[in-house]
């Protein structure tokens, strides 16, 4: 079985921390290899290829598992039925497909000015790109007439250049189009982007091997951005038993856990003295709300821990790729 990773670009540079921080670190015995193993999965090669190649080869079934940008899957394999996509949000290699235009175009904001463009240069407008599939898609249902130009260097010089009027490329702080005098149409955005891990529907309708390698991957990948998002958060709070305390902290907004919170009896010197240890999973972006919220109700001694993972009892993606494989029943 083989998994195929980027061999460059921004997806490369992100895509091995991102397995090793999810407990898949990719061992490559020599930097200069096309080919490296995952120890956690043993039955896997991993091979390094340019994204475009990627979705070929899983595609064609040559490849079992890819990770690559969606907008290259959704240019290069369309709605390809052996394309399964297992994870959309990898939570790197962010952007989006955008149409830009010249500075200049000042009368030309959106999208629909372009038909007015195009009626005073008496001819299609004259867009580069290196996704023809997804821009000419986006401008026909629009109808905006045009001329697709392919392009392999760099996409921004072509309307200064003058073979393009515009371009339909890719975008993600826009400081590139600023630098070449472009600017994003306000509608123009094509398709947002980011990593996805894809497999080929055939490969694992066929393997259960695969499936459960698919698995595997899903839970671990799963259960680290899920993880990714959270603290464990425990304290020290006096009360009379469990069920008051959790009482408490049911009354609050943010302090409740994921389930519940779990509190454990402290053994303190004093006997008289009635503590607790109460243990909680909240949200990051929380934090500071569920520390006032335990303060409010008693709590001290707070001590926040990062998390690894986070596994439920079956990853929701999982379930969504063995329906996405029950064959359709013929009417």
């Amino acid at each position: 079985m083989r998994l195929s990773l980027p061999s460059k670009g921004r997806l490369a540079d992100d895509v091995i921390p991102f397995l090793t921080e999810c407990g898949l670190r990719v061992y490559k015995a020599n930097p200069r290899q096309y080919e490296a193993r995952i120890p956690a999965l043993p039955e896997l090669i991993v091979l390094f290829q340019r994204p475009t190649d990627i979705v070929v080869s899983v595609r064609d079934g040559s490849v079992a598992f890819g990770i690559t940008g969606i907008d290259v899957v959704k240019e290069v394999a369309g709605t390809h039925p052996d394309v399964l996509i297992l994870h959309d949000s990898l939570g790197f290699g962010q952007c989006s497909l955008t149409l830009a235009v010249p500075e200049v175009w000042m009368d030309v904001q959106s999208v629909a000015d372009l038909q007015q463009r195009s009626r005073e240069f008496n001819r299609p407008l004259r867009i580069a790109t290196k996704y023809p599939n997804l821009t000419s898609k986006f401008l026909s249902d629009r109808n905006i007439p045009h001329t697709l130009i392919s392009a392999e260097g760099t996409l921004e010089t072509a309307p200064a250049i003058g073979y393009a009027d515009m371009i339909s490329d890719l975008v993600s702080s826009g400081q590139t189009l600023r630098d070449n005098r472009l600017r994003p149409l306000i509608d123009g955005v094509i398709l947002t982007s980011q990593a996805a891990l894809i497999a080929n529907r055939r490969v694992l309708q066929k393997e259960p091997q695969t499936l459960a390698i698919a698995r595997q991957l899903l839970e671990f990948i799963e259960a680290h951005l899920r993880a990714v998002e959270a603290v464990m958060i425990t304290a020290n709070m006096r009360g009379e038993s469990p069920e008051a305390i959790a009482s408490k902290m049911f009354s609050q907004s943010v302090i409740g856990g994921l389930q519940g919170p779990t509190i454990s009896r402290v053994y303190v010197r004093n006997p008289n003295e009635s503590w607790f240890a109460v243990n909680i999973v909240v949200k990051k972006q929380n934090l500071f709300q569920a520390i006032t919220e335990l303060r409010a109700i008693g709590g001290s001694g707070v001590i926040v821990t990062p998390i690894a993972y986070i596994f439920e009892e079956e990853p929701p993606r999982y379930k969504a790729m063995l329906e996405a494989l029950i064959p359709e029943s013929n009417p």
